[in-house]
């Protein structure tokens, strides 16, 4: 459990200066320059990000139950995730009115995702990691939403045509990722 906590420490306190300390963010970025202050960045979170994976797999041999989930929530979890791709596609398509009104779209379907996985699983590893992600999601979501003009403002951007093609290429890679992608990479097949 040990590389796993590492891990989401290093990555999820990378992703947190903005949140914390956004006025040293911008001290380091005027000092070291926007291009090596991104590859620091990029380091650190690839870093984290390949500790987190490591030990989730290696906490998994030891994880216990904390509850055991009705089967349902598998199926929840599974349903959930079609809006967290939706919002993660959001976050790329520029042009869409979902990410205008959302504001951080990749953020709240990370929160949503991390949720989704919350009920469909009982053992420490997995608290651990969707837990902290999910904490991590709501507090910075909040945060970039206190540094963003209103929803109501930017809701006049973005066209239909364009929320269409992030609908339909996140609900396209929704339905690779459960039906195939979710098995192979992590063992778990969502839909049996």
């Amino acid at each position: 459990m040990l590389i796993l906590l590492i891990g989401l420490l290093l990555f999820l306190a990378t992703h947190s200066i903005r949140i914390v300390a956004e006025g040293w963010r911008g001290r380091q970025i005027a000092r070291l320059g926007e291009k090596p202050w991104k590859g620091l960045y990029a380091l650190l979170s690839a870093l984290g990000l390949g500790l987190t994976v490591w030990g989730f797999g290696l906490a998994g041999a030891e994880a216990q139950f904390l509850w055991h989930p009705p089967r349902w929530t598998g199926h929840l979890a599974a349903l959930l995730t079609l809006p967290a791709f939706v919002l993660l596609v959001a976050a790329y398509v520029p042009g869409s009115r979902i990410k205008a009104v959302v504001g951080h779209p990749m953020i709240l379907g990370v929160a949503i995702w991390a949720f989704a996985h919350l009920i469909a699983n009982g053992r420490t590893h997995a608290m651990v990691l969707f837990g902290a992600f999910f904490i991590w999601a709501v507090l910075d979501f909040a945060a970039a939403r206190r540094r963003e003009p209103t929803a109501e403002a930017k809701a006049r951007s973005g066209t239909a045509a364009r929320d269409a093609l992030v609908v339909i290429i996140g609900a396209a890679a929704w339905a690779l990722f459960a039906a195939y992608l979710h098995g192979w990479l992590i063992g778990v097949r969502p839909f049996g």
